[in-house]
């Protein structure tokens, strides 16, 4: 089955299943830091989905547009599930935030090597 399947979407589904475990896991099972670390964490989350979704060749434009898409929809989720979690404003922005940083380091990543000689 895998020989069917684009290989290179094998990372994005890997990251995408652990994303969602770690947005939708009960909220007694999240371990707690620093006020606000889990805004990094949100922003690394969706830059290895951003990442990870144009080394699947799929266009900046629709990584951005699913990515920002899942992002609102996830926080939704989280503040009307009984899963004792809040959606929040603040976590869709960092979410956006990894976006870019996914997309921006995509795009250096992609350009080939440039040595001066």
């Amino acid at each position: 089955m895998i020989d069917r399947i684009d290989r290179r979407f094998v990372p994005l589904a890997i990251a995408t299943v652990i994303v969602l475990v770690m947005l939708f896991s009960p909220g007694s099972t999240v371990p707690s830091g620093p006020e606000n670390s889990d805004k990094l964490t949100h922003a690394l989350m969706f830059t290895a989905l951003a990442l990870t979704s144009r080394y699947a060749r799929i266009s900046a434009a629709w990584t951005a547009a699913w990515l920002l898409a899942f992002a609102a929809i996830s926080e939704v989720l989280q503040g009307s599930l009984p899963i004792q979690r809040s959606g929040s404003v603040w976590d869709a922005a960092a979410d956006a935030v990894g976006i870019v940083i996914g997309l921006v380091l995509a795009r250096v990543l992609a350009r080939p090597l440039r040595i001066p000689v």
